[in-house]
C-alpha cells in the first residue's frame, strides 16, 4: 500500500475505485465496505483508494470537545495496509478544507486528482461544506463527471449497526469483548517504553511502562488486562494494569505490563500491545503483600487464557 500525506502528493495514474471516511477504529462494518472496494477495483481493472482525513474533523471544528480516537493515525494505517488497499490518501483536515463545496471536492479531488471511476460510501455518509451533501448529491455529480456510485446499506454492514461510538463506549465501560468483536481485531495501544517508579520490580513483577505520545488516543477503563505484543518477532503475552496504582500511592494514570516468561531491556523500544481480555477492575489493596498475591492470581488467569487460545 502506498501512503500519501495529502492528495497533493498522490502520484497514481490508473483509474480508481475510491471510498471516503475518517475510519476511526477500522471495525467490522468498515471491513464490509473495504472488501467491496478491493473486489470492485479488481473486477474493474482499477486501483483501490481510501481517502481519509486527519486530524478528525471534530478535533478541528470543535476543539473544546475532548474527543478520543480508537486508533492513532499510524495504527489506522497499519490495519488498512493489511486489508490489501493500493493507495491510502491522508488529507490534512483544516478549517479551510472543511469549507470546500461538495462540487469542488468531487471535481478537484475525486475526478481530477484520483481519477475515480467508482465511489463506494457507507449508508450514512455526508460530505462537503457543513456536511450538506449526501448520496443523492454524489449520484448526481457522478452522472455529471462519469463515475459510478455505490452505497453500502446498513443491513449489509451488520444486523446490529457497528459504529465507532459504540466501540468507544464499550472500551470506556471496560467491555473489551464487545469492542474487540466490533473491531474484528484486538484493540491496541502503541507507545514507547519509558522508566517508571520500579515498583513492579520490587514486587517481583518487573513491568514495562508504556507512554503514548498521542493525547487524543482513547485509553480503556482502568483495570487489569491480558495482552500480547510482538517483541523481536516473537509473540509475548503479559498482564497489563491501566490505572493509578492506589495501593502504593500512585497519583497519575500509568500503563504497565508484566510480560510473562520474558526478560529483556525494553527501555526506548516502541511497542504495539494488543488487549485480548479483561480480568478485573483496578483495586486498592490493604498491603503490598495482598497486591502481590493479586498479581500472582492475575498471572495464573492469563496463563490459563493463553493455553486455551493456542
Amino acid at each position: 500500500m502506498q501512503t500519501y500525506a495529502s492528495s497533493a502528493q498522490y502520484k497514481g495514474t490508473q483509474p480508481t475505485v475510491v471510498t471516503i471516511g475518517t475510519f476511526d477504529g477500522v471495525h467490522a462494518g468498515h471491513r464490509v465496505l473495504l472488501g467491496r472496494l478491493t473486489d470492485d477495483a479488481k473486477a474493474m481493472g482499477c486501483e483501490s483508494v481510501i481517502f481519509t482525513m486527519f486530524p478528525h474533523p471534530r478535533m478541528v471544528l470543535q476543539p473544546d470537545v475532548d474527543i478520543k480516537l480508537i486508533q492513532t493515525i499510524d495504527e489506522r494505517e497499519a490495519v488498512l495496509d493489511r486489508v490489501g488497499i493500493d493507495h491510502l490518501v491522508i488529507e490534512p483536515f483544516t478549517k479551510e478544507f472543511s469549507r470546500m463545496s461538495a462540487e469542488d471536492f468531487v471535481q478537484q479531488l475525486l475526478v481530477e486528482k484520483l481519477n475515480a471511476k467508482k465511489v463506494i460510501i457507507g449508508y450514512d455518509h455526508r460530505f462537503g461544506r457543513n456536511r450538506r451533501a449526501d448520496v443523492s448529491d454524489l449520484r448526481r455529480l457522478g452522472e455529471e463527471f462519469g463515475f459510478e456510485v455505490e452505497e453500502v446499506g446498513a443491513q449489509e454492514v451488520d444486523a446490529i449497526t457497528v459504529s465507532s461510538t459504540k466501540i468507544r463506549k464499550a472500551l470506556m465501560e471496560g467491555d473489551l469483548d464487545t469492542a474487540n468483536t466490533y473491531l474484528a481485531d484486538p484493540f491496541t495501544l502503541t507507545g514507547t517504553i519509558a522508566k517508571g517508579r520500579g515498583l513492579g520490580r520490587q514486587l517481583g513483577y518487573p513491568t514495562a511502562n508504556l507512554e503514548i505520545a498521542e493525547n487524543y488516543k482513547l485509553i480503556p477503563k482502568n483495570g487489569v488486562y491480558i495482552v500480547k505484543s510482538q517483541i523481536d518477532k516473537k509473540s509475548v503475552f503479559g498482564v497489563m494494569n491501566i490505572g493509578n496504582n492506589p495501593t502504593v500511592g500512585g497519583d497519575k494514570t500509568t500503563i504497565e505490563t508484566y510480560f510473562m516468561d520474558f526478560e529483556a531491556d525494553l527501555y526506548g523500544h516502541k511497542l504495539q500491545i494488543e488487549l485480548l481480555s479483561r480480568i478485573r477492575d483496578e483495586q486498592r489493596f490493604g498491603s503490598t503483600e495482598e497486591l502481590t498475591a493479586a498479581i500472582a492470581k492475575d498471572q495464573k488467569i492469563a496463563e490459563a487464557y493463553v493455553r486455551s487460545h493456542q
